[in-house]
């Protein structure tokens, strides 16, 4: 099946903090998918070809159609942060999708969400879809106090700000969901940031350690990998699923 392709005008932005932007966009032929953790994949002009990267939908206004998207911003690193950063009202882009996976399910006895900067949208739009009686914890890691922002959520979710400073993005986080009290009944889990500390930490802990199951737990995954740009990071997510295949004897 083809990918549905939508495009996006800009209607303005503004900087949220230090290192996060929200552009806001209008689209005739876009369409909203269920999900809360609903992304598209950006399609940037370069030299050489298109250049995708992915972003989570923060927001579609039901009563207008604005659609809202927040971009992670480090000067001149990567693409789509510089491209937000300097947008103007009235431009376009093209995206493949909606695509997720995930939405608060409401016969989870709690919930637990962790992630960074990048699964923020995310987790707020994950928060704000809960039911005013959801409990459970969220976990989010960020470089400071000044990147912290003011989330909607049900009273009995627990929001916990990580201050990771100069530490390696993912250790801190890593280290508050293994420490957390577990209770009791049945979690669904949400976690997603640097690929190394989710994918053989995190997920190892509670797929393995905790035992929850996948039915409960299918919304476990890096969202980015220090060091590489999202064409290496979908070739090293693709070496670590063949490495952790377990031939089945026939």
């Amino acid at each position: 099946m083809a990918r549905q392709r939508a495009t996006l005008t800009v209607l303005r932005s503004a900087p949220l903090n230090e290192h996060l932007i929200r552009v806001h966009f209008t689209s005739e032929d876009f369409r909203p998918s269920e999900f809360s953790d609903s992304y598209v994949k950006f399609i940037f002009d370069r030299e050489g070809g298109e250049v995708l990267r992915t972003y989570t939908i923060r927001s579609v206004d039901p009563a207008t159609g604005e659609i809202a998207v927040d971009f992670v911003h480090h000067g001149d690193e990567g693409i789509g942060g510089p491209w937000a950063a300097t947008v103007a009202p009235g431009a376009t882009i093209d995206v493949y999708g909606p695509g997720g996976a995930y939405s608060p399910r409401p016969d989870a006895d709690w919930h637990l969400l962790a992630g960074d900067e990048a699964a923020l949208p995310a987790i707020a739009a994950g928060l704000e879809a809960m039911p005013a009686t959801a409990v459970g914890l969220a976990f989010v890691e960020v470089a400071g106090p000044a990147d912290e922002l003011d989330l909607v959520k049900p009273e009995g979710v627990e929001l916990i700000w990580l201050h990771r400073g100069e530490r390696p993005a993912g250790e801190l986080l890593a280290e508050a969901v293994r420490s957390a009290s577990w209770r009791a009944g049945q979690v669904q889990v949400f976690i997603h940031g640097e690929a190394q500390a989710v994918m053989h930490d995190m997920r190892r802990y509670i797929r393995r350690e905790r035992r929850v199951p996948a039915e409960w737990a299918s919304s476990i995954s890096g969202y980015w990998r220090r060091g590489r740009t999202e064409e290496g990071f979908r070739t090293w997510k693709a070496e670590l699923a063949d490495a952790e295949t377990v031939p089945v004897a026939g």
